[in-house]
């Protein structure tokens, strides 16, 4: 998938966090929970945007493990809100799918670009 691809994806997940952060310190009055998840759920789109205008490739690279980090760190966040009942089961499994959809796609982007740096440092030797 292209990193636009991965962009869009991203700034709808966004999307979605600020919803549920919204929901969460509207309707069930939690605050300290709902910041850490909309900081890292905004934080993977910004990262990744970041990539996308990266000054090298390791850049690139570097800025999309950050938002992999990130992605890790929010699905933390959504299965503790559901546990402690903020959650809904329903609106959690929405918001999994589409982190661990995104996680699988920085993931497969950061591993096709590592084997194309890998592939041209071979290139350059011989």
């Amino acid at each position: 998938m292209s990193e636009n691809t991965i962009q869009t994806k991203s700034f709808e997940f966004a999307v979605q966090i600020i919803k549920t952060y919204k929901l969460l310190i509207s309707e069930k009055k939690e605050f300290i929970l709902s910041k850490q998840l909309l900081r890292s759920g905004t934080s993977i789109g910004a990262n990744i945007s970041e990539a996308v205008r990266g000054q090298s490739t390791k850049d690139f690279i570097h800025k999309l493990q950050i938002s992999r980090k990130e992605a890790n760190e929010t699905l933390y966040w959504i299965k503790l809100l559901e546990v402690t009942d903020y959650l809904s089961a329903e609106r959690t499994q929405k918001l999994i799918i589409l982190c661990e959809e995104l996680l699988k796609i920085l993931t497969a982007i950061i591993k096709s670009t590592e084997n194309k740096m890998k592939t041209a440092k071979q290139n350059i030797r011989n």
